[in-house]
């Protein structure tokens, strides 16, 4: 059995990948608690993720993936990991990173500041190192970088992946995953656009098998409905439409309007053709809509998500597949949040509940099985 966690940071996120061998994959990593404060709901992100590795002893992960440099996606990392482009982010009790996954926009953009400066110049010396990373998508930009190190983009070439193509370090046969890259697109920022965070994410789809049972994941990054548009283009053009097949599916950006379609609404965000096809089409039965957020409000006053607008209509298309659409920060409720834990195994995906009352646990009804 696979497992997924996705941890109560409010607008934030963190999502851990157990695996049935026993490697642990970290997909970005927010410590936003404030400790100070004794009414923070938010999880101790650093002791939760420690007493878990402990419990495996083991005191790294086989990839530690940043989607992006935002500090909702990497607040607080320097000073959890091992860093090995300087003495000052190492030492014991630090936690190692066997292998780094970025898009190319970690190594190329300008101006980084704070962490994400610090966790830019990690990927930047792993890359000029040849060793401990892969890059996501090769820009002219990147290549350009490159050169400025002393470097070419065909001595690095084994370390990038580009979108349409899997990520090499994991197979169905031998560890029962694979990733598949739907984004980024190099080709975007190859007229000199700059980069976008957002835009420029890391977007995977990742297939779990257990016995011949597979399920589905879509992790989705920050992005919005231009680049969910194109990746379905894309993937329907080259009649690729198992990729975006999904059991799970974390939201873009907290539940963003945005990433649904170019106007908020009334009551419920309506999304575009492209958007509406990958939600409605290729959810399965039983599919589990994942917000990494802070509830849902009840009125508009704040522009930032989550919006209800979007939650109204994810809402709506997941009760319609018999699924689940939870929110981190409400789960199992909003006064006492808990990780989210979702099991994979061969009755597909289901989401692991405790009593509250007890230590006891139980699991809610598998997600049917489909074809």
């Amino acid at each position: 059995m696979h497992t997924l966690t996705f941890f109560p940071l409010g607008n934030a996120d963190c999502c851990r990948v157990d695996l049935s061998g026993g490697q642990k994959l970290l997909f970005d990593y927010a410590n936003m608690r404030c400790a100070d404060d004794e009414g923070d709901l938010r999880i101790d992100l650093p002791t939760e993720l420690q007493e878990n590795l402990k419990a495996a002893r083991r005191d790294y992960y086989d990839v530690v993936a940043f989607s992006h440099l935002d500090n909702d996606h990497v607040c607080g990392a320097p000073e959890f990991f091992f860093l090995e482009h300087a003495k000052k982010y190492q030492g014991e009790g630090r936690i190692k990173i066997k292998n780094l996954w970025v898009p190319a926009a970690v190594i190329i953009e300008d101006g980084c500041e704070d962490d994400s400066k610090i966790i830019q110049a990690e990927a930047r010396y792993r890359l000029k190192e040849g060793k401990g990373i892969r890059v996501f998508s090769r820009p002219d930009e990147l290549r350009d970088w490159l050169k400025e190190q002393g470097l070419t983009l065909e001595s690095r070439q084994h370390l990038m992946t580009d979108a349409g193509q899997l990520a090499p370090e994991f197979t169905l046969t031998e560890h029962g995953v694979e990733f598949f890259v739907h984004s980024p697109f190099g080709s975007r920022l190859d007229d000199g656009t700059l980069v976008d965070r957002n835009i420029d994410s890391l977007v995977l789809h990742a297939t779990f098998q257990v016995d011949l049972q597979q399920t589905k994941l879509i992790l989705s990054a920050d992005v919005d409905h231009t680049v969910l548009t194109e990746m379905v283009n894309v993937t329907r053009k080259k009649k690729r439409e198992f990729r975006l097949e999904w059991d799970i599916f974390k939201l873009p950006h907290h539940c963003s309007y945005k990433s649904l379609g170019p106007e908020k609404g009334i009551d419920k965000t309506k999304p575009v053709a492209e958007v509406k096809w990958l939600f409605e089409d290729q959810g399965q039965t039983g599919a589990i809509v994942v917000s990494t957020s802070k509830p849902i409000p009840t009125n508009d006053d704040d522009d930032q998500p989550p919006h209800r607008q979007a939650a109204n209509y994810h809402r709506e298309h997941t009760k319609a597949k018999v699924g689940e659409f939870k929110l981190t920060m409400e789960h199992p409720k909003a006064s006492a949040p808990e990780a989210l834990v979702i099991e994979i195994g061969r009755t597909k995906a289901k989401i692991k509940k405790r009593y509250l009352a007890g230590a006891a646990s139980v699991v809610s009804q598998a997600s049917p099985r489909v074809g």
